[in-house]
């Protein structure tokens, strides 16, 4: 499961760019970049025929008395409210490190080895009146299974350009292993939140 991740602008000209993207459409007081939890407006990219276009959007599928935050790669196509979303609603959630905690309650940020953004692939929808997205999550891999049993599906290169754009490489896409990630404790960290 992913819970809460990281968009920080500072740290990465290419989450920078997205950044002031989303401010010249929706305004500087449209969001703030930071910690991005469930409920929250942040940025993701759709697909365009110029290339991907960051769009504000909530996170999570609101449905009666509860938000789905997460959906199963490996179920995603057969499950009713995710189906027609893979099909045609794909998204890539642009981040600088996800947040997950251990069985101690522990919080870790995991983070892409020398690479300061991490694209975390996902769905969208619109829920009543809003834009909402979800994060697609697969088995853990070696770096992240001694801390969770889940963990979100990261695209890197020119998965990411499939992800949005071929309908045929997306299906397979869902069955990719996440690439290898780093870990560190975010007990330091302070939050205002």
């Amino acid at each position: 499961m992913c819970g809460r991740y990281q968009f920080t602008a500072e740290q990465c000209e290419e989450i920078r760019q997205i950044a002031d993207a989303i401010q010249r459409k929706y305004g500087a007081d449209a969001w703030s970049p930071g910690e991005v939890r469930p409920a929250n407006r942040a940025p993701v990219l759709l697909d365009d025929a110029g290339g991907p276009v960051p769009k504000l959007m909530k996170w999570g599928y609101q449905l009666p008395g509860t938000l789905v935050i997460n959906a199963r790669a490996e179920t995603a196509t057969e499950k009713p409210l995710f189906r027609d979303s893979v099909r045609n609603r794909r998204c890539l959630i642009p981040s600088t490190g996800f947040y997950e905690w251990d069985s101690q309650k522990r919080k870790y940020l995991f983070t892409l080895p020398r690479e300061d953004a991490l694209y975390m692939a996902g769905l969208y929808d619109r829920r009543g009146n809003e834009d909402c997205y979800c994060i697609l999550t697969t088995s853990p891999n070696a770096s992240m299974r001694p801390v969770h049993d889940r963990m979100p599906l990261i695209l890197t290169g020119e998965q990411r350009h499939r992800w949005l754009a071929d309908d045929d490489a997306a299906a397979r896409i869902l069955t990719v292993a996440s690439p290898e990630l780093m870990r560190t404790s975010a007990e330091a960290q302070i939050s205002l939140w």
